[in-house]
């Protein structure tokens, strides 16, 4: 066992952070800790890296912004790589970040319970295979961690199947039947999108008013737009902005059945946390009548469902858009900086940082460009802390290794 570790009754010190997140979040905390000399411990439920990107996204996603707004800190994509890199190209560019910062997480754990011990000062964290200690702890779940599955009645009572866009991986399983899709946010109008290009005749549930914007508009990002003019002009100007553009490129969408918010998209998304459609095609489906908008479903039945307006249809199978939510509450016991929902109740940008060496990471409810602001913060504050603990980095105080490898052995 490395001099780094300490390991009594199964207790494992560690002298850096433990972070909890293999997924982005956590590999960006651990690269910025691990520039500036710091290490750290990733602990990891799943046997890979960006396990959502992985094994819980369907085969044609793409990135839904420029490249640039979604490069974690200190490494940019490859200049080959495409404006929207697809899922392979992504999963390349995670995995050639963990090499380049030399970047272990030790996988295959999954963290049953982590608080803080007051008498001791330490956070101690539980997995099944062992007990870690740490000054800091880092939760770098995100909020993506576990699908939501709607409780819509009748829903067990169906005999097609039941599938949740984290299971779902192309239109291919479902060609030529006939699909209710529950949910009308990105996932939901991309698997839409996927299904027609099977000749699968989706139904698209549409529940709650939603923006849907152009993803670029005469080759450029409606996303870049946004952030360029947002430096000049204020936030409601640029929001009416991008409602003009979002007309001009694609008509009324209330006649569709896509009722705008009274909010504008930038605005919802900052106060909300719901992002607006960045269409890819799925409008013009929509238009064609390829891709059918329902309105909510008031039951499912054993051959199809129920809608509001007193509609009935049957449908062969059914997929769940219905996003994702944070798993923090589950495992993070007696902490108040965290909501019932976990989800850091300080808003963005002062939710990185909690009590008694707690930080958070991927919560910011904006993407990837959330989690680099954060790391980055988070990287900086315990640097600060452990070169006070540790004098100047490079000492002899300080591991040779900045990031911390090591396995269970399994009789």
């Amino acid at each position: 066992m490395s001099s780094c570790l300490e390991e009594k009754h199964s207790r494992i010190f560690i002298t850096g952070p433990i972070i909890v997140g293999a997924g982005p979040s956590g590999l960006s905390v651990a690269a910025c800790l691990s520039n500036r000399g710091v290490p750290s411990v990733i602990l990891e439920r799943t046997d890979c890296l960006a396990s959502l990107w992985q094994k819980r996204t369907y085969d044609r996603l793409k990135l839904h912004l420029p490249k640039h707004f979604c490069e974690l800190p200190l490494m940019k994509f490859p200049k080959n790589f495409p404006r929207y890199p697809s899922k392979q190209q992504f999963i390349s560019y995670v995995e050639s970040y963990a090499a380049r910062f030399n970047i272990k997480p030790v996988f295959n754990q999954t963290v049953e319970k982590a608080e803080f011990d007051v008498a001791s000062g330490l956070w101690t964290v539980k997995t099944q295979d062992g007990v870690y200690s740490s000054t800091w702890l880092v939760v770098a779940t995100g909020e993506n961690a576990e699908p939501v599955i709607p409780d819509i009645p009748g829903l067990k009572r169906f005999t097609g199947p039941v599938v949740h866009t984290s299971a779902y991986k192309s239109g291919s399983e479902f060609a030529k039947r006939k699909v209710l899709v529950v949910g009308c946010g990105n996932s939901g109008m991309e698997v839409s999108l996927d299904l027609c290009r099977y000749n699968a005749l989706p139904h698209m549930v549409v529940r709650n008013s939603v923006h849907v914007l152009p993803r670029d508009f005469f080759g450029l990002s409606s996303f870049g737009i946004a952030m360029t003019l947002l430096k000049w002009f204020p936030l409601k100007l640029v929001d009416n902005l991008l409602l003009l553009l979002a007309y001009f490129s694609l008509g009324n969408t209330d006649r569709l059945g896509l009722r705008r918010p009274k909010t504008g998209p930038i605005e919802l998304k900052n106060v909300t946390g719901k992002t607006p459609v960045l269409d890819v095609g799925a409008i013009s489906l929509i238009q064609s009548g390829q891709i059918r908008v329902t309105q909510a479903v008031k039951e499912i039945t054993r051959k199809g469902a129920k809608f509001v307006d007193g509609q009935e249809m049957e449908f062969d199978s059914i997929i769940l858009a219905t996003g994702y939510k944070s798993n923090v509450p589950y495992w993070l016991k007696d902490n108040s900086f965290f909501t019932k929902e976990g989800m850091p109740k300080t808003p963005f940008p002062n939710g990185w940082k909690g009590e008694n060496g707690l930080y958070t990471v991927g919560f910011t409810r904006r993407g990837l460009l959330g989690t680099a602001f954060d790391a980055v913060k988070i990287a900086e504050d315990i640097t600060d802390q452990w070169m006070r603990m540790s004098g100047p980095l490079g000492s002899s105080n300080v591991c040779s290794s900045h990031i911390i490898h090591f396995h269970f052995n399994k009789s």
